[in-house]
């Protein structure tokens, strides 16, 4: 044992500060700065913080004394006595800093450590709550600090994290990308703007073969490349003695992801025992044989510093994300991770029987454990840990769906509902019928073209390829039918967290207001966790919706999602749905059409399923040609040229781009999906015609068509993105669009616009980015090592565009319901950007007016707990004699402002010109 590993072990530690310099009290790193403009200093490219005398707060942080370290020395040392052997299983804490890809991270460790993460965020625990935990309950063999936007020098930004590296010297840390650059900072080097603002892109990385980059292979060509989300770093002429570099990348050069076979591939050979994990690196042997001897001084004016690792403690950092779908050994590095927890502890640790507790209840519920920090928010990190480590195993999770919903009154406290209500299904089929009566379109306008108030239409108008296979339709039903309408209250004043009024209206006419305290979202998940029904009665339907609600989700309704207010109130409500109780499908694959209706035990829908049976068969079409002409008529009478108003001048969106150049600059945010709003006055409008004037002309797989009467309100939607779907099977499917050029005038030229967008760098960084952000929320909700992307990249054309589309799928965990998922993934990470939380809030003080209806979600919440939405874009919304469009790009480092303005305009094209064809 060399002596480097002997000063891990002693029972002081020396503190790395300036000579003479006064120690200070901890708890600053924890105050919030009135603004944090205010944390940084920029002189010649540095990121510091200043005390505001001058001072840089690197050597105070760097000098804080751990002033009862002698009082915590004999519960330390009681850890560190006699070797023990290595366990099935370790315990990491993760702490969040309020990142988008932590869970990318946890669904990693999840399987390689073999029991879940605990998930705090970095202002959820206390120094002695975080202390009671790893010290005196043994809790947690090792802590990862997780990406996030800011900078280490800004307390809001890193929370308890400095106050970790700096005092728990006797535990395995890794810090990845802003934890990295924390652990840089703690000990006092200097946080500086990188030479290009580097997000989503690729670079190979090499490394000097210590434990953490074990079976890794290094340098140019050898296949391993990582994926990069930083504007800041780690000044490697800046960095103290007891912090060595372990990995570097070349300053300019990035890599595209041209669809290469190997994203997201871990190691596949097996890892081998060295001798000692503190080896000084520069000494290492890499796997190959061959001594890698870096020349520090030669590389540091061309190099970014990728790695680091303490000398004398277990504290690693990477800049890269080895999470991310497009890092290469990003799993090995994990594994890395462990082994060296593993070696640490086995050496040095006295016993696991401290642990034996906690490690029981891991074994038995090692699902429980995410709870604590994500879905259920009545139960917070510390109560659950509680219960984890004093084994109270009160939580069973259970087959049958009764039970589940018991044990979601337990979890969640307040989960109560007034009674279960017992719904039956009796459902037609009538094979190859759709073709015969002139197709979807026809079949919607004899049943529910006559009078189109309070109908809908989920609209799968586009079907080549199967990017979409049914449509659902409906109108005013039977004697369950209801409208919900819902409106966040004081959304305007800054200090909205959700709560609201909502109104119902039944069949009859009866309607009432009542304010939720709890937000929609939760009325939802109450209203779904109610319904009892027979599995059996939709086994033979081969698709998910078999009535329940069908509207939408307006954007503010981020605040019930984690948001801490809206800036801007929303004309059109919050939300508003249906309760569907008949509804009709196409099978646009089969040709089949379905008729189903539901209703409770003691009644018959027998009548209805009768009328629309024979209207069905009667269909010819002529309904249909009746309402084209009179769609002729309006556009005769009503014609009027005045085009849409945009929110914006060109001038003024264009400054707004650099605004969001600005914030990803200083490390605020990766990617920042800027949008605005073109609204124009109309005169009285057949919105029905409108609707299917834009479905001819920019069909799409994810169309819908909602009329809202009561609310003066229509949706003439044609968006080819789906949000999220939840199916029988308990598979969540997220398709997130990112990436959008034209289609060209000639075959040729449309060929070409679609290779350049399928080989372009900046439009493969912008769906990377969102892919890893997608992954993070459906892993929040789902299986470990269940989250996988099957399709990465692929380009779909439409009528007008060519688009870059991913799926991402996931199996959802048993213990959360649909809309915990829809909470968990809300807004779509498409239209905000990442890290999601600080990119709305930024977003929120840049554009001017809601977004309403536009950048949520439509689509239906089936009563058996499944769901399909889409993301509303390539919308018109028809509301008080206003038409209005909303439109936007992401905006990443690489965005030039004048082609974002040129991408936004673009994307409204389709719907504008169908509204001007029709006023």
């Amino acid at each position: 044992m060399n002596s480097s590993s002997l000063c891990l072990f002693s029972s002081e530690v020396a503190c790395p500060a300036s000579e003479g310099m006064q120690y200070k009290n901890v708890n600053f790193l924890l105050s919030r700065s009135s603004l944090r403009v205010s944390c940084f200093v920029k002189k010649g490219g540095d990121v510091g913080a200043s005390n505001g005398n001058g001072k840089n707060i690197n050597a105070l942080v760097s000098c804080q004394l751990m002033h009862n370290h002698k009082e915590e020395s004999f519960i330390r040392k009681r850890r560190m006595q006699v070797p023990l052997q290595k366990a099935d299983f370790v315990r990491t804490l993760l702490i969040d800093n309020y990142d988008s890809y932590t869970y990318n991270i946890y669904q990693e460790l999840s399987v390689i450590n073999g029991v879940p993460p605990v998930v705090i965020q970095n202002d959820e625990w206390t120094w002695e709550e975080l202390y009671h935990y790893l010290y005196e309950e043994n809790a947690f063999d090792n802590i990862v600090i997780s990406p996030g936007p800011g900078s280490p020098a800004c307390p809001e930004d890193i929370g308890i994290c400095l106050q970790v590296l700096l005092k728990c010297w006797d535990v395995p840390i890794l810090g990845v990308c802003l934890g990295h650059q924390a652990l840089g900072y703690v000990h006092g080097a200097q946080i500086v703007h990188a030479s290009e603002p580097i997000h989503g892109r690729l670079s190979e990385v090499e490394h000097n073969g210590c434990q953490l980059f074990r079976d890794v292979p290094s340098g140019r060509n050898y296949g391993f490349k990582v994926v990069r989300y930083h504007s800041l770093v780690i000044d490697l002429e800046s960095l103290p003695k007891e912090l060595i570099p372990i990995a570097w990348t070349s300053s300019t050069s990035t890599l595209p992801f041209i669809g290469c076979d190997d994203f997201g591939k871990s190691n596949v050979h097996e890892a081998q025992k060295v001798e000692s994990i503190f080896v000084d690196p520069v000494l290492a042997i890499v796997e190959n044989g061959s001594s890698n001897h870096f020349d520090y001084g030669s590389t540091r004016s061309t190099r970014v510093l990728m790695g680091i690792r303490h000398s004398s403690r277990p504290h690693y950092g990477v800049q890269f994300h080895p999470e991310s779908v497009a890092t290469c050994y990003g799993s090995q590095i994990f594994k890395n991770f462990r082994e060296i927890t593993e070696d640490y502890w086995l050496r040095f640790r006295s016993s696991f029987k401290e642990k034996r507790a906690y490690s029981n209840a891991c074994m038995q519920l090692s699902n429980v454990i995410e709870v604590c920090s994500s879905i259920s928010a009545e139960n917070n990190a510390v109560d659950q840990l509680k219960k984890i480590v004093h084994a109270e195993r009160d939580l069973e999770y259970n087959k049958t769906e009764m039970k589940h919903l018991e044990m979601f009154n337990m979890v969640n406290t307040h989960h109560a509902t007034t009674g279960y209500k017992c719904l039956k299904l009796e459902w037609r089929k009538f094979g190859h019928l759709a073709g015969q009566v002139g197709g979807a379109e026809s079949i919607f306008c004899e049943l529910f073209g006559h009078e189109t108030e309070n109908t809908f239409w989920l609209d799968s108008s586009s079907t080549e390829k199967e990017r979409a296979r049914f449509s659902f339709m409906g109108g005013k039903g039977g004697p369950l039918w209801k409208q919900l309408t819902f409106r966040l209250s004081h959304q305007s004043d800054g200090s909205s967290k959700g709560g609201g009024y909502l109104s119902l209206e039944d069949c009859q006419g009866s309607a009432e207001t009542i304010f939720l305290k709890e937000g929609f979202l939760d009325f939802l998940n109450k209203e779904l966790l109610s319904y009892r029904y027979d599995k059996n009665e939709y086994e033979g339907l081969p698709f998910d919706f078999h009535g329940g609600y069908v509207g939408y989700i307006g954007y503010d309704l981020k605040v019930e999602c984690g948001v801490k207010s809206n800036r801007h109130k929303s004309k059109t409500p919050d939300a508003c749905f249906f309760f569907a109780d008949n509804l009709v499908v196409v099978d646009h694959k089969n040709d089949d059409v379905y008729i189903l209706a539901i209703h409770e035990e003691n009644s018959s829908v027998t009548q209805w399923l009768d009328d629309t049976e024979e209207k069905l068969l009667s269909l010819d079409g002529s309904v249909k040609m009746a309402l084209e002409k009179q769609d002729s008529h309006y556009l005769t009478l009503s014609s009027n040229k005045a085009g849409f108003a945009a929110e914006k001048s060109r001038e003024q969106y264009i400054e707004d781009v650099k605004k969001c150049l600005n914030y990803i600059k200083d490390g605020e945010s990766y990617e920042l999906c800027l949008t605005t709003q073109m609204k124009k006055p109309i005169k009285e409008l057949n919105s029905l015609g409108l609707y299917l004037h834009l479905r001819e002309r920019n069909p799409a797989p994810y169309a819908a068509w909602l009329n809202f009467s009561k609310e003066d309100l229509c949706i003439c939607c044609s968006s080819p993105e789906r949000f999220l779907q939840l199916d029988r099977k308990n598979t969540l499917e997220a398709k997130p669009i990112k990436g959008t050029i034209g289609r060209g005038a000639t075959k040729e030229e449309d060929e070409q616009l679609k290779l350049k967008l399928q080989f372009s760098e900046k439009d493969q960084a912008e769906n990377l980015m969102i892919v890893d952000l997608l992954r993070n929320d459906l892993g929040r909700v789902c299986d470990p090592g269940s989250v996988h992307v099957p399709r990465l990249m692929d380009v779909e054309s439409y009528a007008t565009v060519h688009t870059m589309v991913s799926t991402i799928r996931g199996k959802k965990r048993s213990d959360v319901s649909a809309v915990d998922c829809v909470k968990a993934a809300f807004p779509g990470g498409s239209m905000t950007g990442a890290p999601k939380l600080r990119s709305m809030e930024i977003l929120d003080s840049i554009e001017s007016c809601s977004r309403g209806i536009y950048s949520g979600c439509i689509g239906f919440f089936s009563y058996n707990q499944t769901f399909d939405l889409n993301i509303v874009i390539r919308t018109v919304i028809l509301h008080e004699s206003e038409a209005s469009i909303g439109a936007g790009g992401a905006i990443i480092a690489l965005s030039n402002p004048e082609d974002e303005y040129e991408e936004m305009v673009l994307k409204t094209r389709a719907p504008s010109r169908a509204v001007m064809h029709f006023d």
